[in-house]
């Protein structure tokens, strides 16, 4: 693993980048549609060019195999880019609302305006995707960025500062590489609206410096995302799929599902078949499979060992420092009490609830923070619509797990706990953008009815306005 560390970007250099960044919006050239276009397409054919660099990158860093590299970072980043390219004239063209007839002639518009000078927050885990599909938000919407590439994810920082300081005049675009004290410049300055990926914690901490200068904030954080099994199920498919959502890129991802709530009837055969599905994905030894990440770091590989503690080991649970591997991991009698049922997990352990009715299983869902994601596999219109409506999350699936960021439509972003926002596709337009609310009245006549004095006007008022 690359352990390379970054110096601290001084406070000064901060400084003059963000003032050369509000010089350069204050010029208008990233108004014009062209131009962004132009910015787009630019940064698509950048990652063309250096594809094979980002994905050696991502090996590096974390041990991802080319293929998942590739679905979950590279990929994304593409579909993102080209449904933005396709949709963005449409996206910046002003939309006409219905003016009440009190306003007689009149026409109301929204017009999509950039906020200005963005801040770009990276985390470690997806440190391509999560640093890059953000911007692609930021120059549709026609701000300027300032990226902050995550210090743990090292070689992947390397590769995106260099595709920005190459490619990128650095008073649009600027990436910007150090550990917290940089991060602490950063959240000093005032921005007109920040991205931030990462834990509650830390957006908590983000939240907090943007209150001080009124900043807009786009959390996107995580939480302990349930993943429901109701009797109805069917088995093959969600033990498949839940492997498959849980272990992608080792289980540290935002959205993987954080534990499994399993009717009690169907508890052993769907252990059974996650069992033989983690064999036929990664082997009997995943350590040997080239397409099993690694975690991160010894803290957050120390933090995951810990969490072995809280139940007994069903499978799994092998686990060497020295390289960082840690087995796929199903654990049971595990106490909702236990630190392993408190904290986002972000590893490859997951913890196997029952339950008898699906009353239970909303009443400890709704007892517990907002999730960002919720997945439920069943075959029963009837438990589906009642987890609609009872429970909430940031968003989530029925019968499979994580694809929910896949359709550009579909926002994608937290609620209370875990985040504030949305963005993909048009809606990461929208996250660097303020409706700025216009309305047009004629010239050629004015009534008269607002106007005092207001003697003998009530009775045409009310009519107008019941």
């Amino acid at each position: 693993m690359n352990t390379q560390t970054f110096q601290e970007t001084s406070l000064s250099e901060i400084q003059n980048i963000l003032q050369n960044q509000k010089k350069f919006f204050s010029q208008g050239k990233t108004i014009d549609y062209s131009f962004r276009l132009q910015q787009l397409k630019l940064l698509k054919h950048v990652i063309k060019a250096h594809e094979t660099e980002i994905l050696e990158a991502l090996k590096s860093d974390l041990k991802k195999s080319e293929f998942e590299g590739y679905a979950t970072e590279v990929g994304f980043t593409y579909e993102e880019l080209n449904h933005a390219i396709i949709h963005l004239k449409s996206w910046m063209k002003p939309k006409t609302v219905w003016t009440p007839l009190t306003q007689f002639w009149a026409v109301s518009k929204i017009y999509p305006k950039p906020y200005g000078n963005s801040l770009i927050i990276a985390p470690w885990n997806y440190p391509f995707q999560l640093l890059f599909a953000p911007l692609i938000g930021a120059i549709a919407a026609g701000c300027t960025a300032v990226l902050k590439a995550s210090e743990l994810a090292p070689a992947t920082s390397s590769i995106a500062k260099k595709l920005i300081t190459q490619y990128f005049q650095p008073e649009y675009i600027a990436l910007i590489e150090g550990g917290i004290e940089t991060s602490q410049h950063l959240l000093e300055q005032k921005w007109d609206v920040i991205f931030f990926t990462g834990s509650t914690q830390v957006g908590k901490i983000v939240m907090q410096a943007a209150a001080k200068h009124l900043t807009p904030v786009i959390l996107e954080l995580g939480g302990k995302s349930p993943c429901i099994v109701d009797e109805t199920a069917h088995l093959e498919f969600a033990a498949r799929r839940i492997v498959w959502g849980k272990l992608v890129n080792a289980g540290q991802t935002c959205v993987a599902p954080d534990y499994l709530l399993v009717h009690e009837s169907i508890k052993q055969p769907l252990v059974q078949k996650i069992i033989e599905n983690i064999k036929k994905s990664y082997g009997n030894d995943p350590a040997q499979s080239p397409d099993y990440p690694r975690i991160i770091n010894e803290k957050h590989f120390i933090r995951l060992t810990n969490y072995l503690k809280d139940g007994t080991v069903l499978y799994g649970g092998q686990h060497n420092i020295q390289t960082l591997y840690f087995a796929p991991t199903l654990l049971e009698n595990v106490s909702p009490h236990s630190p392993v049922m408190q904290d986002e997990i972000f590893g490859p352990i997951l913890p196997i609830l029952t339950y008898q009715n699906l009353d239970e299983v909303i009443q400890f869902i709704n007892e517990r923070p907002k999730p960002l994601a919720l997945y439920l596999y069943t075959n029963s219109t009837y438990n589906e619509r009642k987890i609609l409506n009872y429970t909430d999350s940031g968003g989530g699936c029925i019968n499979d797990c994580l694809v929910h960021l896949a359709p550009q439509d579909l926002p994608f972003g937290g609620v209370g706990d875990s985040g504030i926002g949305n963005y993909h596709g048009k809606s990461s337009f929208q996250a660097f953008s303020h409706p700025r609310g216009i309305l047009k009245k004629t010239n050629l006549f004015d009534i008269p009815i607002r106007y005092a004095p207001y003697l003998n006007k009530l009775k045409l008022l009310k009519f107008f306005m019941k």
